[in-house]
């Protein structure tokens, strides 16, 4: 078995709380080993993908329709519990 030297090495919780930067680090190319109490659980590594991304921005227009005002809300505020007077 071959180790990467250059790998970085977290555990679960370091994982967690800097999850960001470890996946950037994935996104750069670089291999991330997640352990459990210091034991090897997981290995993060990068995907090859050779495709581009091909969306254009916008080809989802029209593909959608909204029904009535979307900042009011769906139901009426007489069903609402939260808003019956709390003073009775």
């Amino acid at each position: 078995m071959a180790y990467n030297i250059d790998m970085k090495i977290a555990n679960i919780a370091e994982f967690k709380n800097h999850l960001s930067s470890y996946l950037a680090a994935v996104e750069a190319g670089e291999e991330v080993e997640v352990r459990k109490r210091n034991v090897p659980v997981a290995r993060v590594v990068p995907v090859i993908n050779n495709r581009k991304n091909r969306t254009v921005l916008g080809c989802g227009r029209g593909s959608a329709v909204s029904i009535g005002d979307l900042t009011e809300p769906q139901i009426q505020e007489s069903d609402w519990e939260m808003l019956e007077d709390s003073s009775r």
